[in-house]
């Protein structure tokens, strides 16, 4: 089979890591790939929103089936475009990555089939919003209603913090549409499951960590570490979530004529009254996915192609019992203004220590350099016997990468050890 995965991020390297090691794989390409995932595969210099490039690029190269990693290409429509073409695709169609799209579209649908989470409003305007929040009591939460690449939720404790942060993502975001939701209070844990349109099969849960700052301080980002497994999700809580939310949700959008096909990732709040449901996304976590795939024994491939074909009940995971911990590097500056290529070194140093595989995410090579293109840059991953253990490993090889304008956050997965 002739593999083809889309995007250039941590997760995208995570995915080409696990696909390379499937017997099945006959030839795995990457578009447009990063500077490590281009030390062992074929990257095609196409973006991700270049969907008649794509295709061509399948049609190009004999593609048989397509990963999509990022969401925007989701929303946009390529797995559509390329089931109309012949190309099987692994990812849900754009009516059904609504779920994620449209943060509006899925408390409406949560709300129609009682599927809990937070009470909410949704407001077409600013100034629908700031007439909405000057009219409630705080603390709230203030989201983009679209994609906002995980920098679109600012968690409000005043009615003026609100209003403060509708005027700042309208104005860096350009955000028209807002959900203002009431805040929950509790644990937030991840959890995923492959899902063909009728059947889930529930993958091992992860933690994430989203604020920039060393004890969850400063600004949302896409992710600045996790760790797998968390011991806050236990296998009554797993079939709880699964019965309450997930299952639901898969009935759900087959009732409404959108069935769900792909990865489904619940960002979840652990409350005293249950799990309730903070957000979906429609593709793998990063860097939830480099935690979760260095613990996959089982073949990647197979369980994508079922996923795709309606298969998943025959489909049965198994996971490796070590723990792992991934800690990202991201350039200093970072979720605000940022400077590019500047040097990194050390990798293949890092890379040799016991237990660790370093994920690229924002890089490109140049003149025989690894230099920083993006915001989020390495996701630094390590296995051990435990949590403690894949955390030292983790944070070792971390001090073996000579990047003095790099930064990470130094208490990953510290939750789950103390």
């Amino acid at each position: 089979m002739r593999v083809l995965v889309i995007g250039s991020g941590g997760r995208e390297h995570a995915l080409y890591w696990a696909l390379s090691a499937s017997p099945l794989a006959e030839a795995l390409f990457c578009a447009p790939g990063n500077a490590g995932i281009a030390e062992v595969a074929d990257c095609l210099n196409i973006a991700i929103d270049d969907l008649d490039g794509i295709l061509a690029a399948c049609r190009e190269h004999a593609i048989d089936f397509v990963v999509v990693g990022p969401e925007a290409p989701l929303v946009a429509g390529l797995v559509d475009r390329l089931e109309a073409a012949g190309i099987a695709a692994f990812g849900p169609s754009a009516e059904a990555a609504l779920l994620e799209g449209s943060k509006a579209f899925t408390k409406d649908l949560c709300a129609k089939y009682g599927i809990p989470t937070a009470a909410h409003a949704h407001c077409d305007t600013p100034e629908a919003a700031r007439d909405h929040i000057r009219g409630r009591a705080a603390p709230m939460v203030v989201k983009v209603d679209g994609l906002a690449a995980g920098k679109g939720v600012v968690v409000a404790a005043t009615g003026d913090e609100a209003l403060a942060a509708v005027d700042a993502l309208a104005a860096d975001l350009g955000a028209r549409d807002f959900v203002i939701e009431d805040l929950l209070v509790g644990d937030e844990a991840s959890f995923f499951a492959l899902v063909d349109g009728v059947h889930a099969l529930p993958l091992a849960a992860a933690q994430d960590h989203k604020r920039v700052g060393d004890g969850d301080q400063g600004p949302n980002t896409g992710g600045m570490g996790a760790y797998s497994p968390t011991p806050l999700i236990d296998h009554a809580l797993a079939e709880r979530i699964m019965a309450e939310i997930l299952r639901p949700t898969v009935a759900a959008m087959a009732a409404e004529g959108r069935p769900f096909k792909g990865v489904l990732y619940c960002g979840l709040m652990l409350t005293e009254d249950g799990p309730r449901l903070l957000e979906y996304n429609v593709r793998f976590g990063d860097p939830e996915a480099q935690v979760l795939l260095v613990r996959l024994m089982s073949d990647l491939l197979p369980a994508l192609v079922a996923t795709r074909d309606g298969d998943l009940d025959r489909v049965d995971l198994r996971w490796h019992d070590d723990a792992a911990v991934c800690v990202v590097m991201a350039a200093r500056g970072y979720p605000g203004a940022y400077e590019k290529g500047s040097e990194i070194r050390g990798l293949a140093a890092a890379g040799a220590l016991p237990g660790v595989t370093v994920f690229h995410a924002g890089t490109r090579a140049e003149d025989g350099r690894i230099v920083a293109v993006g915001g989020r840059v390495l996701g630094v991953t390590a296995t051990g016997a435990t949590i403690a253990e894949a955390q030292a490993r983790a944070y070792a090889a971390v001090a073996a990468i000579d990047w003095p304008l790099g930064f990470c956050r130094h208490d990953i997965a510290a939750r789950a050890i103390d």
